[in-house]
């Protein structure tokens, strides 16, 4: 039986099932909750910020007041070139898998250079240091920590929610509302529909209606 420390489980373009569930959740939820609002949201597409410098490839990032073009699988669609949207993304974000990312180092100068207004750094297994959840803010020319998760740029905030995605509970990272209540997934919102249908039906029988022939 190979040694499983001696494999390669995630690395700048292969995912682990956690952080893959993980993203699916932020970008679901921003699309089922924030229509229709233009925005541009997407995990692990690369980010061409600068002529001559590689591609940066962010877990998550959030883009507003941009959308992709009508025909994406040409060459100069396929992924985000800040000289064609006009803009860098609002939001990057990064889940620590290992301490071979360099979160807190390069990629943190690298975003800054490219004036993301806020860089996320999400730290599960805290691989480096206590801290779950780092949120850095751009003033000026620098990123600043801040101990607020409310970003009023882009009228979102991030929280870290224990519950139940995709039939796996676990703690998460999600999007959330000033008043702390986080984004619904599709999944999220048709099963509150269908509580409220439930309940709607109950109160017409119990009035002598049957819903069933409405």
């Amino acid at each position: 039986m190979p040694d499983a420390n001696q494999l390669v489980t995630e690395n700048e373009t292969l995912d682990n099932f956690a952080t893959s569930k993980q993203k699916r959740l932020l970008i679901s939820s921003l699309y089922s909750s924030l229509q229709p609002q233009t925005f541009l949201a997407a995990a692990n597409v690369g980010i061409y910020h600068t002529d001559g410098q590689p591609v940066i490839v962010p877990d998550v990032f959030l883009s507003l007041d941009v959308q992709v073009s009508q025909n994406w699988w040409e060459k100069q669609n396929r992924c985000y070139m800040i000289w064609r949207f006009g803009k860098p993304p609002e939001v990057v974000l990064e889940i620590v898998s290992n301490k071979e990312g360099d979160e807190l180092g390069k990629k943190l100068k690298i975003y800054e250079q490219m004036r993301a207004s806020y860089y996320i750094v999400y730290d599960p297994n805290q691989q480096l240091g206590e801290k779950l959840l780092c949120v850095y803010e751009l003033r000026g020319r620098r990123y600043f920590e801040t101990s607020e998760n409310w970003l009023e740029q882009v009228g979102l905030g991030i929280t870290l929610w224990e519950g139940e995605f995709e039939s796996r509970q676990n703690n998460w990272l999600r999007w959330c509302y000033q008043d702390g209540n986080v984004l619904s997934t599709g999944d999220e919102r048709a099963s509150i529909a269908e509580q409220r249908a439930q309940m709607l039906a109950e109160r017409l029988r119990a009035m002598g209606v049957d819903p069933d022939n409405l």
